[in-house]
């Protein structure tokens, strides 16, 4: 394994890491103006949300690792304290990217990259027309954590006010992931599409105590078939079936569905964990276990 000490590799390098290793990051494309008016559109992937009562997001602008400057999205942070976080999604990736061109100080990127500006109601600020969902945020507070090339300046900001394209929305109201078609930054030129075949759900045990993967048998813990992520989804069951209770099960009219549903040809071999592998992929883990403790 490669270890990697910071301070001890060039800053360039340690930064080329920590993007492919952390990733993929959401972006803010961060809208703000100077205080003579003149707005401002760049995009940062050192961004999350911190809470939300109240509301905050966090990004950060860092100094330039070539010449240890500033940008000017902070510039004008300090200015003015105010911004507009942008949700960036796959519909205008190209032309965001346009955006991060280090063009000089009072050239408008609106314009240089083809985007709608809109204004916004609480801060001066341009909202862009064309992302799907658009924070408009007040800067509470800027914390420097450092002052060589390549140091962070994290801007903590309150969101007052939420824009969501309603084509994004799903029959309850809620943004449906698949419409959002957000992108996140990867390492070097790198961008990763949260969409399609990438989205998948992992149940949260949030409800109920999930007996852990240390009440799981050796014999299925320690198989040569079953994965992490098999262990863990068997782990997160709260209950774990009893000999009995399976071989009713794997006798039912259930079973006997699935097996149909899947057209599976069930091995007569015990201890077949390649059939709980099957089933665990696709989601069903009672069965899976059912399937475990009855054979």
């Amino acid at each position: 394994m490669l270890t990697v000490e910071p301070g001890k590799i060039a800053t360039g390098l340690l930064h080329s890491h920590l993007l492919a290793a952390v990733a993929p990051r959401p972006i803010a494309f961060a809208s703000t103006m100077d205080k003579h008016g003149n707005p401002n559109l760049s995009p940062f992937s050192f961004f999350n949300v911190f809470g939300v009562n109240p509301p905050i997001a966090i990004f950060s602008p860092a100094r330039r690792v070539k010449n240890n400057t500033i940008k000017h999205t902070l510039e004008n942070a300090m200015e003015t304290g105010e911004v507009v976080i942008n949700i960036v999604n796959y519909a205008m990736v190209q032309q965001t990217s346009l955006a991060s061109t280090e063009y000089p100080k009072g050239v408008n990127e609106f314009e240089k990259s083809g985007f709608t500006a809109i204004e916004s109601i609480k801060v001066k600020p341009y909202r862009v027309k064309e992302s799907p969902v658009q924070l408009e945020c007040k800067v509470q507070e800027i914390i420097h954590t450092g002052t060589e090339g390549g140091a962070g300046n994290l801007i903590i900001c309150e969101i007052l006010l939420i824009h969501i394209s309603e084509d994004i929305l799903d029959a309850n109201g809620k943004i449906d992931q698949n419409k959002i078609d957000v992108v996140g930054r990867l390492g070097g030129d790198w961008y990763v599409r949260a969409n399609g075949n990438a989205l998948f759900e992992v149940e949260k045990p949030l409800t109920t105590l999930g007996a852990g993967v240390d009440a799981i048998g050796e014999d299925i813990r320690l198989s040569a078939v079953l994965t992490g992520n098999n262990l863990g989804q068997l782990g997160n069951m709260e209950h774990i079936p009893t000999k009995e209770e399976s071989m009713v099960f794997l006798q039912s009219d259930e079973w006997k569905k699935l097996v149909d549903q899947y057209d599976l040809n069930v091995p007569s071999t015990d201890g077949n964990h390649e059939m709980a592998k099957f089933l665990l992929d696709r989601g069903h883990v009672r069965e899976a276990w059912f399937w475990l403790m009855g054979r």
